[in-house]
């Protein structure tokens, strides 16, 4: 029998570059040829960048360096293999452009990109302002200690101590990335205690610069070479972080007097910010603070699991400083939890659906105290305020809490489907 011709890979690269990552991992495993072009075109960086979110989570039934990565396009579950250690023992705390930022069993921070494999190591957590490592009679790091004070207050003068695994429990909240590691400098910022402060570090940095005074930080976007950090009573600040001297401005007043939603910030498609006010069945006060018994709380009951209950979306006006409730997002589409907040246009994502939010859990709480509780996850109509599930039955684990993920695919490697 003849054999059929070859389709020239330029050709194949070419059609490839408009495909999604899915489509992509099955094109690569076709044969020899389409994997090759399959293989160069992630070596160039030229593949289609305006990859649809997917949810990136870990299961009990795969391997422990294996994560599930669902097509909400499709309805379909991949396999990915990512890089020691294994990922379902690590603390996923944000996305951002492609790469999740994981904690380790010895509370370590990495930058990972689950589609080529990538890695990359970040300062250690024990270069934190309030992180000192305690050592034992060898000279190694046996625990950590964390010390109660924020830029404005000394909460204790007695520290916390906590073993090397439980410190990611109670320190961190959520990472951010500036722009794309793949592509050169960039900056990590970290939300963590005592009471949700600020500190960043720089491509190439062996330590962590705390910045003072404020704290109960919720959310941050990176925008026009500014990090605008959200609190959680609506403020928002500036910070130019490539300055010699970084100072804080205000941006927009506090918007509200109490701490009962949890705040994002995002900029909209319009290149408009938005500040998003998602509230829960169970809201808790800022009054509240986290202790060693509450992060110790392991409860199995779907009682104590808050619900999103209601999402509201504000524009915000600088020059007023002020915000404007908007009633409908019109095609634009939201994407909220331990990820960098994102707004989509559902033209460019026909799969979408407008005036939608698709949400993760990221409630504190929730998270590191009550980590085998069902999360609390789903799609939210805005228009009637109600949500429903992603899936069903859910394929995740409940620990660590799944993200959202677009896929980055720069320099990728072929990866696994199921």
């Amino acid at each position: 029998m003849d054999k059929s011709p070859e389709v020239p890979q330029d050709i194949l690269r070419r059609i490839f570059s408009i495909l999604e990552i899915s489509d992509l991992m099955r094109a690569g495993s076709v044969c020899s040829s389409w994997r090759a072009a399959y293989t160069s075109l992630g070596s160039t960086g030229n593949c289609k960048l305006q990859q649809t979110p997917c949810l990136l989570y870990t299961s009990e039934s795969t391997d422990a360096r294996e994560a599930g990565l669902y097509s909400i396009m499709e309805k379909k579950a991949y396999t990915l293999t990512l890089p020691d250690p294994p990922i379902r023992s690590r603390y996923i705390i944000g996305f951002s452009y492609g790469w999740i930022i994981t904690s380790d069993e010895r509370s370590e921070l990495h930058l990972v990109n689950p589609i080529t494999g990538e890695q990359i190591a970040l300062p250690s957590v024990t270069t934190i302002e309030q992180v000192k490592p305690v050592f034992d009679d060898e000279g190694a790091v046996c625990s950590y200690e964390c010390w109660w004070y924020t830029g404005k207050h000394l909460i204790s003068n007695t520290p916390s101590v906590f073993p090397l695994s439980e410190l990611r429990d109670f320190l961190f909240y959520k990472a951010f990335l500036s722009s794309d590691p793949s592509t050169g400098g960039y900056f990590v910022v970290l939300i963590h205690n005592p009471h949700s402060q600020l500190s960043f570090a720089r491509a190439g940095d062996d330590k962590w610069t705390w910045l003072p005074p404020r704290s109960y930080y919720e959310d941050c976007l990176f925008k026009e070479g500014l990090l605008y950090a959200s609190t959680t009573i609506g403020e928002i600040h500036t910070f130019n972080l490539g300055a010699p001297a970084v100072t804080r401005k205000v941006f927009l007043n506090k918007t509200k007097d109490i701490y009962c939603e949890r705040i994002y910030i995002v900029q909209g498609s319009g290149g408009e910010m938005l500040q998003i006010w998602r509230s829960d069945a169970e809201p808790r006060g800022e009054d509240e603070d986290e202790t060693d018994s509450d992060i110790e709380l392991e409860l199995d009951d779907d009682k104590f699991v808050n619900k999103t209950t209601a999402i509201t979306v504000y524009e915000v006006e600088p020059a007023s400083k002020r915000i404007e409730k908007i009633s409908s997002l019109g095609q634009n589409v939201l994407f909220l939890g331990h990820n960098q907040s994102l707004c989509l246009h559902a033209e460019e994502y026909p799969q979408l659906k407008g005036n939608h939010v698709y949400f993760t859990d990221d409630d504190f709480l929730d998270t590191t105290g009550f980590k085998n509780n069902r999360r609390d996850i789903g799609v939210f109509d805005l228009e009637n305020n109600s949500s429903e599930e992603i899936t069903t039955p859910q394929l995740w684990s409940n620990w660590p809490t799944p993200v959202w993920l677009i896929p980055n695919p720069r320099r990728m490697s072929l990866a696994t489907h199921s």
